[in-house]
């Protein structure tokens, strides 16, 4: 290959990798300010509740731990929520919190799920993989 032609290979690399990039900051979720109010359903074991939230935190992981309802281990991805509302996910029985929008399961990470007034989120205890 010519270096012309590995120049050429190189800058349309660099346009498409900027053009993902563009688009994937476009399309990124992103939380609405001022104050809201969200409901939370948790369910674990013979457990079931709903609390509802009201905040100025624009993403659901600001909101939880606001209100001291879940805990985790930083990931390179974000929070990995490891407890909600005092219950501990046991991995050893290979369990792991769900979160979901409207019973519909999220893209993101808590970290990135952006609220907004009178949403609906649920986290919910679940088994195996």
């Amino acid at each position: 290959m010519t270096k012309k032609k590995a120049v050429l290979l190189a800058a349309a690399l660099l346009v498409l990798v900027l053009a993902l990039a563009v688009v994937y900051f476009l399309t990124l979720e992103s939380g609405t300010g001022g104050n809201k109010t969200i409901e939370v359903q948790i369910s674990y074991d013979d457990v079931s509740k709903t609390v509802a939230i009201e905040t100025k935190e624009e993403f659901l992981r600001g909101a939880m731990e606001q209100e001291n309802l879940i805990s985790g281990t930083e990931s390179q991805y974000g929070l990995y929520v490891t407890e909600v509302d005092g219950r501990i996910a046991d991995e050893s029985k290979q369990e792991w919190w769900q979160i979901t929008e409207n019973g519909e399961m999220t893209s993101t990470g808590v970290d990135q799920v952006a609220i907004s007034d009178g949403g609906h989120y649920e986290f919910t205890l679940e088994t195996g993989w």
